[in-house]
């Protein structure tokens, strides 16, 4: 009997999505010897995506043509499903190249594309991450990443250029609902470290030495030990996800729900000290 053949290990990652978190990844993919094709919609990135020592596509359908992985790092779920639709720029990536979905996106999309997209001889995992910018510029993000177990171990080394953690969490779509409880969770602790910094404040506590005693509590999380760094930028955008998820599933999330209120009323602040008791 024939032993069926050992896929060869992943040497060329294409990246779609230059921004924020995807512009570190680069670099590290590139510091770990991976050959790095970038492209993004924004095309005076390019020169920063070069000087980390990548090569700039001229289009989505030229990097996938030349990528066995693909990392998708674009914001919405619009965008990610453009890319993969029939027809769509990341359709002409070769038959076995690994598309992987970073996009914090609606699980259910992610199963849709990946269905759709076998027939192309594709494999569509998603592989969300956590800990934020920073840990994306010192290559200490945590990674979900849902698919099959021959998929995922393909793409860990991958994951691994620029993730202190890989955890595969089951079949497509999961690292999607990974991502979404993440948010649920680091949202309502950030929503609450507000409400009780800002009572402490009030009653004239030290609100620096209290947030500095909290972390040695038993309340102790991660939005107070990055206090002061953080936005809201997507977070009416997460809990959206959340929302229609547990609707689905026809879940009552009633603390989601009014955070998710919350987390739109304080969008435009950066969450500084100063902000308490205004």
């Amino acid at each position: 009997m024939k032993k069926a053949a050992i896929p060869h290990p992943v040497k060329t990652v294409g990246v779609v999505g230059a921004g924020r978190m995807g512009t570190p990844i680069i670099g590290h993919l590139v510091r770990k010897e991976f050959t790095t094709r970038v492209f993004d919609l924004d095309a005076t990135r390019a020169g920063a995506v070069k000087k980390l020592g990548a090569r700039w596509a001229a289009s989505p359908e030229s990097l996938a043509a030349g990528c066995e992985a693909i990392l998708v790092c674009v914001g919405f779920d619009r965008e990610v499903r453009e890319l993969l639709a029939k027809g769509g720029p990341l359709r002409k990536a070769k038959p076995g190249t690994i598309v992987a979905i970073l996009s914090t996106i609606h699980p259910r999309t992610v199963q849709k594309l990946a269905k759709e997209c076998e027939g192309a001889g594709l494999h569509v995992v998603d592989s969300t991450v956590c800990r934020g910018g920073e840990a994306a510029d010192s290559g200490t993000l945590l990674s979900f990443v849902g698919g099959s177990a021959e998929v995922v171990a393909r793409l860990t080394p991958v994951l691994r250029a620029y993730s202190s953690d890989v955890v595969h969490t089951g079949g497509v779509g999961t690292a999607q609902v990974a991502k979404a409880v993440n948010n649920l969770i680091l949202w309502a602790c950030l929503v609450a470290d507000h409400e009780g910094l800002a009572l402490a404040q009030h009653y004239g506590a030290d609100i620096e030495a209290l947030r500095r005693a909290l972390l040695m509590s038993s309340c102790a999380n991660g939005p107070l030990e990055k206090w002061g760094s953080q936005t809201m930028a997507w977070a009416e955008d997460d809990m959206a996800i959340v929302a229609e998820m547990a609707a689905e599933a026809g879940i009552a999330l009633p603390q989601a729900g009014v955070n998710r209120e919350i987390c739109r009323a304080l969008k435009p602040r950066r969450h500084k000290l100063e902000v308490y008791g205004r």
